[in-house]
């Protein structure tokens, strides 16, 4: 019962550590946001900045919702000008490679204690095995998997047959005990 009670602990701090980083991702991601929307003088740039960065939890539904309306508010503002229209735009982009490669592994796979890798690989894994829904739940997934596998780990270097001892030795079979297999059939 306290074996079970210890791992149920250690999931719930490792979801516990998914929703911290996932909220802190939130946040970095609207102030990143509302930030570049703002310098590059977007009409609402705060708003649609915040709003983005806070929806940002569902993967790639925030930043695309940014993106139409940061796109769609500067069409109105920037008509002639592409440029602004594209500097838009590239406020975005940047964000979901920031998000991607250093804000995501770094802030939600830290807190809950999965290394980069596996963190990208099971975003990977749970998405093409369960689509969108799949994206929404590998990563507390993932953390309770990797705590089930550290205690599975954990035991074994705790258990004899690890450590080498009490092991039942081979028996050996009728054949080895005569010295060795026969050349000769019996007749």
């Amino acid at each position: 019962v306290q074996t079970v009670r210890a791992i149920a602990r250690d999931i719930n701090t490792a979801t516990a550590g998914f929703v911290r980083g996932q909220g802190t991702l939130c946040l970095v991601l609207g102030a990143m946001y509302a930030t570049g929307l703002t310098l590059t003088g977007l009409n609402f740039g705060i708003l649609i900045g915040l709003f983005a960065g806070l929806i940002s939890f569902i993967p790639y539904v925030g930043s695309l919702t940014g993106l139409v309306l940061a796109v769609g508010v500067a069409f109105v503002q920037f008509w002639p000008d592409w440029t602004m229209i594209v500097a838009v735009a590239v406020v975005f982009f940047i964000g979901q490679f920031i998000e991607g490669n250093i804000l995501q592994p770094r802030l939600v796979g830290k807190s809950v204690g999965l290394h980069p890798v596996w963190l990208m690989f099971s975003l990977f894994a749970f998405g093409a095995l369960f689509g969108f829904v799949g994206l929404l739940i590998a990563v507390p997934a993932s953390a309770a998997v990797a705590v089930l596998v550290r205690f599975a780990i954990a035991r074994y270097l705790e258990s004899p047959l690890y450590k080498g001892r009490g092991a039942a030795p081979v028996p050996q079979l009728p054949a080895d005990r005569g010295g060795g297999h026969r050349t000769q059939p019996r007749r």
